[in-house]
């Protein structure tokens, strides 16, 4: 099993430490990630000594309006590491508006630019923001994951154009019936589930710090509503992250 999406810096134990319990709950894999030059440097210090852990760099759209928007060199330098599988999490808020919505818009295409450069995928982060996404996004031809789906009404798009969509423990909660009718539409080389740790725990250990140990719960949910048996899809959903994020052949 995977946990493709986990901020391990931003989480209370150290990395280390959320990893061995990922691996005594069957959970073998972990993508750290990394949200901001220092962010971005933790992660791959974490993924050059951790053989289950590789790591996706990017600007965060609540950092586009700051200092960290001016870094994309050194981003693209740490891209460079063989560890270092993806592009993000990048992208567009427009919920928080935490940062001006032109700048989120520059970032954005700049980090697409540097994904299409590198030959990488990019790992999305939307709000609020389905149209902007889709109209960012049409013009990208790489491997895109929708990290942490909520935009239902996205969904359309992503299937057309064959996006990876990522499911976080917001699927389990329940009021969630339009998340887990996603779910169900997502084809089955497409699905992907994630934890985004510390935050987002999934129904079982809502209220406390989430973990990658905790993907569990949410695969087991995806399984139930998707009427699969939890050991193929978990199988099904490492496969697809191998392909997406080409963990195949990393060292």
């Amino acid at each position: 099993m995977i946990d493709t999406h986990a901020h391990l810096d931003a989480c209370a134990d150290p990395p280390h430490a959320l990893v061995a319990r990922a691996r005594a709950a069957g959970v073998d894999r972990v993508i750290a990630i990394g949200s901001g030059i220092d962010s971005c440097r933790a992660a791959l210090e974490t993924a050059r000594a951790e053989d289950a852990v590789w790591a996706a760099l990017g600007i965060h759209p609540h950092q586009a309006g700051s200092t960290e928007a001016d870094r994309l060199a050194e981003l693209r330098d740490l891209l460079a590491d063989a560890r270092a599988v993806a592009v993000g999490e990048t992208g567009l808020d427009f919920y928080r508006d935490n940062a001006p919505r032109p700048d989120q818009r520059r970032v954005f295409e700049r980090q697409l630019e540097l994904a299409d450069e590198l030959g990488k995928p990019v790992v999305v982060h939307t709000r609020a923001a389905d149209e902007e996404t889709a109209s960012a996004l049409a013009g990208f031809a790489g491997t895109v994951v929708l990290h942490c789906f909520s935009s239902p009404h996205l969904l359309p798009v992503a299937l057309e154009r064959g996006y990876y969509v990522s499911f976080a423990g917001n699927v389990t909660y329940p009021n969630a019936s339009d998340l887990r009718l996603a779910a169900t539409q997502v084809p089955p080389d497409r699905l992907l589930a994630e934890t985004d740790s510390p935050y987002l725990a999934p129904q079982p250990r809502r209220g406390r710090p989430n973990e990658p140990a905790n993907v569990v719960h949410t695969v087991q949910r995806l399984a139930e509503v998707r009427q699969e048996a939890v050991p193929e899809l978990a199988a099904r959903i490492e496969a697809n992250a191998v392909a997406a994020f080409g963990l195949d052949g990393q060292p």
